[in-house]
């Protein structure tokens, strides 16, 4: 079984994407986090549906790491409930797998 994990977030602004992409990457809770956008979402949100602009982070970590990334994503993030969406990574480049464990610190 892989032990790396693709972990994903949405923020409402670049700045707040780059920032915590940055703080991520110095906490070591991830080799690498990749930010995208902008994108637009559509969800219902306490009883109404809303749209927003979102950037979106992909979080390349271990299963062992993510626990302290969560609570990295958590104790940061401007929303109430974020989205936190961890997706195991079934098959790769064995040297870029490699990297990741590198470079990720528990």
């Amino acid at each position: 079984m892989n032990d790396i994990l693709q972990v994903y977030t949405t923020v409402p602004s670049q700045e707040q994407a780059n920032d915590l992409a940055r703080r991520l990457i110095e906490g070591r809770h991830a080799a690498c986090v990749q930010v995208l956008g902008p994108l637009q979402s559509t969800y219902r949100w306490q009883g109404q549906v809303e749209q927003a602009q979102e950037w979106l982070l992909a979080a390349k970590t271990t299963a062992e790491a993510y626990p302290a990334l969560e609570e990295a994503i958590r104790q940061s993030h401007p929303y109430a409930v974020p989205e936190i969406l961890a997706a195991p990574v079934t098959a790769g480049n064995p040297a870029y797998l490699a990297w990741v464990r590198q470079e990720v610190s528990v």
